[in-house]
């Protein structure tokens, strides 16, 4: 009896290392095909010692996220200083205007008759006491209307005050047809020339750059940032601007152009505060390389540091580029 249980214990033991060789066998493809790389390829991260992020995707990858690398074009641009500004409200504008008609038509009317009562008088047919009393009142009316020119060129400088159209200005105004702004230059900075053109960025689209008709110098300073100003008309009134709506601008000023790159605003994407695009250094490799945003262009933006023409930049895909990088670290931030 005892032979036989050394027996049969010895089989049970010999079937049970036959089971778990059998199990062990059939989990090894399912190892070796868990280690294969997924079929729509993949990206690497590779962080250089000064800090410098290089994101490898291959060729597959890029299509499936549409990745498009352009290459830069050189730009050009003027000198030109920042300003911010406000939209002016015209209803001031339009009183003053308003004072000035009214004026203007009793001095007419006051000279008109002057002119007739001389007439008469030379003909014997009125008084000379009616004659002086025209020409008190001509003469009030004259001042009058001078008095209303004056306080228009001391509000709204003579770039506005001198219009020949400034009834019809008025009206575009209050219409919203077209609108005027006041940018101001940061306190102690004057330009030494005048400047020549203005650029300006609602809050509300600070991507696209609307082109103003620079009327001339502000006629007062700034009572907080004691800094000059310059008025802008927007006409017509594309972007829909209203008083009170807060505006950057960028003025051009006479001088040599700066040259640089016309980076495309799609390439930029934002990341800890800072800007960023995706530079290509081989066919599967991109580097993200900080950039500083200086002027606001009509397809993009201009660049004078760090880019030269010619170099390639992700234009499309950069956004889901920095996912792909941030995946692979973990997560975003």
């Amino acid at each position: 009896m005892m032979r036989c249980s050394a027996c049969l214990t010895a089989i049970l033991l010999a079937g049970l290392a036959v089971g778990c060789g059998k199990r062990e066998e059939a989990q090894e493809p399912a190892k070796e095909g868990a280690a294969e790389k997924p079929s729509g390829g993949e990206s690497r991260i590779q962080h250089g010692t000064n800090g410098e992020v290089t994101v490898t995707v291959e060729t597959n990858l890029q299509q499936t996220i549409g990745l498009q690398v352009s290459a830069l074009e050189p730009a050009e641009i003027s000198p030109n200083l920042k300003a911010y500004g406000r939209v002016l409200d015209p209803s001031s504008l339009a009183g003053l205007a308003g004072d000035l008609a009214t004026a203007e038509a009793a001095q007419q009317s006051s000279e008109a008759e002057l002119r007739r009562l001389k007439t008469l008088m030379a003909q014997n047919n009125t008084s000379e006491r009616a004659v002086q009393t025209a020409e008190a009142m001509a003469v009030h009316d004259r001042v009058q209307a001078q008095s209303v020119r004056l306080r228009l060129l001391a509000a709204w400088g003579s770039a506005i005050s001198q219009r020949k159209d400034l009834p019809e200005f008025v009206q575009t105004l209050g219409s919203l047809q077209s609108a005027l702004v006041e940018l101001d230059l940061p306190a102690g900075e004057t330009p030494s020339e005048m400047p020549t053109q203005a650029r300006l960025l609602t809050l509300g689209d600070e991507t696209n750059p609307v082109a103003g008709q620079l009327l001339g110098p502000a006629p007062m300073v700034d009572p907080q940032m004691q800094s000059r100003g310059f008025l802008v008309l927007v006409s017509p009134n594309i972007p829909g601007l209203v008083p009170g709506a807060a505006v950057t601008g960028y003025l051009s000023l006479p001088g040599k152009p700066r040259s640089g790159v016309l980076l495309p605003r799609s390439a930029v994407v934002r990341l800890g505060g800072a800007t960023w695009i995706y530079l290509q250094s081989s066919d599967q490799t991109f580097e993200r390389q900080s950039v500083v945003l200086e002027t606001p262009l009509e397809k993009g933006w201009f660049v004078s540091g760090g880019l030269k023409p010619g170099d390639k930049v992700v234009s499309v895909g950069a956004q889901q580029l920095l996912s792909e990088e941030l995946k692979g670290q973990g997560g975003e931030e």
